[in-house]
């Protein structure tokens, strides 16, 4: 797959499982984090747009957990995109630095809430218009 947004990260001691892997959830914060830093790299504030009444939500989430991370563990957070009538779908994959070994693969639908209702958000279409593959 081709990435449009990358970003390293590095696993915290914390992170980790009693198993000494980063426990599941944590993976779901890493594919957050690397959406919000894309909105940015796309002039959007997260925290802006909520201000502004427009949400930019969750709707659904495939998730595929592949190799586990451990901690110390750098890896690479990229992501692409598309939008299929009123979702962006990320499209978000977890791999280790070390051997580039794919660790999770989600697919991450989000749908945008305009003063409350759902609905297309004009702001985001156009700070994504570069980005999106159709």
């Amino acid at each position: 797959m081709d990435y449009i947004f990358e970003t390293k990260m590095m696993v915290r001691d914390y992170e980790c499982d009693i198993e000494g892997i980063v426990n599941n959830a944590n993976y779901l914060h890493y594919a957050e984090h690397t959406r919000h830093l894309f909105l940015q790299k796309c002039g959007l504030s997260f925290a802006e747009m909520h201000r502004r009444g427009i949400d930019a939500v969750v709707a659904r989430m495939n998730l595929q957990f592949k190799t586990p991370l451990r901690c110390d563990d750098e890896f690479f957070s990229r992501l692409n995109l598309t939008k299929e009538g009123i979702k962006y779908v990320f499209h978000q994959d977890i791999y280790r630095a070390s051997d580039n070994k794919i660790c999770f693969k989600g697919v991450i639908d989000l749908v945008c809430i305009v003063d409350g209702r759902l609905a297309n958000s004009p702001e985001y279409d156009d700070a994504f218009k570069e980005y999106i593959n159709k």
